[in-house]
């Protein structure tokens, strides 16, 4: 039977990254099936203020209908800085009310990073943003709220998704070479706009420790509210 979670995703940047997650994920055997559809993101943009509007739940309910139709057993919101902006109780609020209106388990990319990360053992990571500094601060204090101590935190201060999804393979690579830190035990990459399915082992082997990043642990995350174990080593570390 088939494992069916269903992603709300802000706009348009690297929303393929789910169809070619999922069809590793089922050339390995798991049996999934991932869903999207987009929200109604309002200002593209890397700021406190654009960030809360983006993420009310009032814009990522519409979406739900859809999903449903498409057989989504279980929902996530496939958006970390719309998440975390929101502190720890908020990012849980969030959820639940979304969970509420789904009828269905649900959960966001901000919290699959902190449980990934308990996943894999990590308990010292570094945090490799696309964002400005002052944005990727408030996802450091959301891991340090979780328990994980953030040894590294670098910024990029790109301020659109749009621009993040125009990165490629070198410049994801340079994001991790330049957010890695000695003492980590992971490095996090957190923005869903930035491409990074495809080269997961790649990062890996480049960094010689698991590399988390934002669409992977959405995935993952859904996955695991249906109790659903899947092995995928091209989809790195966390799903080996």
């Amino acid at each position: 039977m088939v494992a069916t979670v269903g992603f709300l995703y802000p706009g348009h940047s690297a929303e393929d990254e789910f169809p070619r997650m999922e069809s590793l994920l089922n050339a390995a055997g798991a049996d999934v099936g991932l869903p999207l559809v987009h929200t109604d993101i309002g200002t593209d943009a890397h700021r406190v203020d654009a960030l809360l509007e983006m993420g009310s739940v009032d814009r990522l309910t519409p979406g739900l209908r859809e999903l449903f139709e498409r057989g989504a057993e279980a929902v996530v919101w496939a958006c970390t800085s719309a998440s975390f902006v929101f502190g720890w109780d908020g990012a849980a609020d969030q959820v639940r009310r979304l969970a509420t209106a789904a009828e269905r388990p649900a959960s966001s990319t901000s919290f699959a990073f902190a449980r990934a990360a308990r996943a894999i053992g990590a308990q010292r990571v570094a945090v490799a943003a696309t964002y400005p500094d002052d944005v990727a601060g408030l996802f450091a204090d959301f891991l340090k709220a979780a328990g994980l101590e953030v040894v590294a935190m670098r910024g990029s201060g790109i301020i659109t998704a749009a621009e993040v999804g125009t990165w490629g393979r070198d410049e994801v690579l340079r994001l991790v070479a330049e957010g890695d830190h000695p003492d980590a035990d992971a490095v996090l990459l957190p923005d869903t706009a930035l491409h990074t399915a495809a080269w997961l082992p790649e990062l890996e082997a480049a960094a010689g420790k698991p590399v988390l990043t934002a669409n992977q642990v959405t995935a993952w995350e859904g996955l695991r509210l249906l109790d659903h174990t899947a092995r995928c080593p091209a989809l790195g570390r966390l799903f080996s």
